[in-house]
């Protein structure tokens, strides 16, 4: 197929990766979201979702073109939403060209009125200055013939130079007695301004933001800076950054490419230690986008993916090593223990640790990596099983900047979402925030259940009417499903959050300051790992309400 011009604005078919082509629009980056090298691409903005991707030209079809092909080959009901997103965006941009249409149409007619009538006003002061030309000519013939007779008595000037002399009318201008048949210019041009113009608003241009932005665009961007404080907000329906003065770190994400087909894999050779519930997925999605893979793990061996007989080998043997374990100490055995990444560790080796931890340990395992030579990044990622088999996790990082975008293809591959935070232990320290507000808050969501089911009302209504609020979420639904069904299959293991709520609650503790909610939280999933539901999902922490 012949190649077609693409420019910004345009609306396009964008691939995304494991997913069918989805529908998108050309727009501009934010400022400081760098392009990546070589190939042409295009920022493109997805609708319905809140992805937003560079994507290669090849890559990118135009919409009208290939819109009947599209829909004939998806069916699904996101994908369907999608395109309604894009025919709602079509039918309001229409409206405002019709709109523009008009008022450009009404502006036209004016001014040709306004034309038409100075053209009229024209003929008729001509035909006017025309009888008044004749009759002076009139006038100025009988003048001649009493200037014969009377010239030589008076010595005055004649009737004609005087005429001449008493005549108002000058070369290009009407008669003074005339002017009403004219209008005047400059309040023509006036009425003209302070109505169409004045009111007509010209659309922006394309390298400017639009006002009223598509409402199914949902995105969540970050913008790098040199600043040492910025602040930064979510975005609905406005692509905008936000930048404020406050005390907090310098933070960016890399964009949400983690299921488009934009992503180049890195030629550096991928170590990943441990593949439990999270660190799975991972390697999965990893494999997925051509990386490749040496795995080590104490049970059993990742399809596709090689395997390394001890975690020094690993590192050894690779470019860049992943780790993902359950607590602080299985962090610290992986990396001092025997045969340990420590081991492995030469001078340029990298080492990322993507368990969630407390920020000494993590401070502590990167102060040995880099005594050795090494490069040492922090990321844990937020999110569960499910987010972590879709790619859809959020990656927090911190540490080494270089190896940060050193590990940008990994990162793009196992999540939507990733954030820089500065200096190594800021990552470990928001990861447990994170995870103490969403354990609380799974606590709270059994409480209410157990409450409503104690009092005789209807759990499922609950949950309904939860769902029509402003806490709906696929979390809260996910979660209140898991017990009204009593399934805690593992999506998120109990004793995992409640090792992050200890940890957060020690964190509080270290700099003087009270979580009474989580601490009360932690104690109802202590009673709940009592009951022996510590291998289940967090959700079980019902049973310990009924119990």
């Amino acid at each position: 197929m012949a190649a077609v011009s693409l420019r910004l604005g345009d609306l396009v078919w964008g691939k995304l990766g494991r997913y069918p082509p989805w529908p998108g629009k050309i727009v501009n980056p934010p400022k400081d979201l760098k392009k990546p090298r070589g190939k042409k691409c295009f920022f493109v903005k997805f609708f319905g979702t809140e992805d937003h991707a560079w994507i290669k030209v090849e890559q990118l079809k135009p919409y009208h073109l290939h819109k009947e092909e599209m829909i004939k080959i998806n069916k699904g009901k996101r994908f369907q939403q999608a395109v309604d997103a894009v025919e709602e965006f079509l039918r309001k941009t229409k409206g405002k060209d019709q709109a523009s249409s008009h008022n450009s149409n009404e502006e036209k007619n004016r001014r040709n009125s306004s034309e038409e009538r100075g053209k009229q006003s024209a003929g008729e002061e001509k035909r006017k200055a025309s009888l008044s030309e004749g009759k002076l000519k009139k006038g100025t013939g009988e003048g001649k013939k009493r200037v014969s007779s009377v010239s030589s008595e008076r010595g005055s000037k004649s009737p004609l130079k005087r005429a001449q002399d008493q005549s108002p009318r000058k070369r290009g201008r009407p008669p003074k007695d005339e002017k009403d048949l004219t209008i005047p210019e400059s309040s023509t041009v006036k009425r003209v301004m302070t109505g169409t113009v004045a009111g007509f608003k010209w659309p922006p241009s394309v390298s400017e933001p639009m006002k009223d932005s598509d409402p199914h665009f949902h995105h969540f961007l970050l913008s790098q800076t040199e600043k040492p404080a910025v602040c930064y907000q979510a975005i609905t329906k406005k692509l905008k950054v936000c930048e404020e003065e406050t005390g907090s770190t310098s933070i960016q994400a890399a964009d949400s490419t983690a299921v488009n087909g934009s992503i180049t894999p890195t030629d550096k050779k991928i170590g990943f230690l441990g593949l439990g519930l999270m660190g799975s997925g991972i390697v999965s999605n990893l494999l997925k986008m051509g990386h490749t893979v040496t795995v080590w793990n104490r049970t059993a061996e990742k399809e596709g993916a090689r395997l390394g007989r001890t975690p020094a080998e690993v590192v050894s043997t690779c470019d860049i090593t992943f780790a993902c374990v359950s607590d602080p100490k299985a962090a610290k055995d992986l990396v001092l223990g025997p045969s340990g990444v420590l081991q492995g560790i030469r001078p340029g080796k990298c080492y990322v640790d993507m368990s969630t931890v407390d920020a000494d340990t993590v401070t502590e395992l990167a102060q040995v990596i880099v005594s050795r030579g090494g490069r040492f990044l922090e990321a844990p990622v937020s999110g569960n099983q499910q987010l972590s088999n879709d790619g859809m996790l959020v990656i927090l990082a911190a540490g080494d900047r270089g190896l940060y975008e050193d590990c940008s293809s990994c990162f793009q591959a196992m999540g939507k979402t990733s954030f820089f935070l500065g200096e190594v232990g800021n990552a470990a320290k928001m990861m447990l925030i994170v995870n103490m507000v969403q354990g609380s808050f799974m606590a709270t969501i059994a409480e209410g259940l157990t409450l409503a089911q104690v009092t005789g009302q209807s759990q499922q209504t609950l949950l309904d009417i939860l769902n029509q609020g402003q806490l709906a979420s696929i979390f809260l639904d996910q979660k209140c499903q898991n017990i009204l069904q009593g399934n805690f299959k593992p999506d998120f293991y109990l004793k995992y959050i409640q090792k992050d709520l200890r940890l957060a609650i020690a964190l509080g503790d270290s700099v003087n300051h009270p979580t009474p909610m989580a601490a009360a939280a932690n104690e109802v999933y202590k009673r709940a790992k009592a009951l022996d539901q510590s291998d289940n999902d967090m959700s079980a922490v019902y049973r310990a309400y009924i119990h």
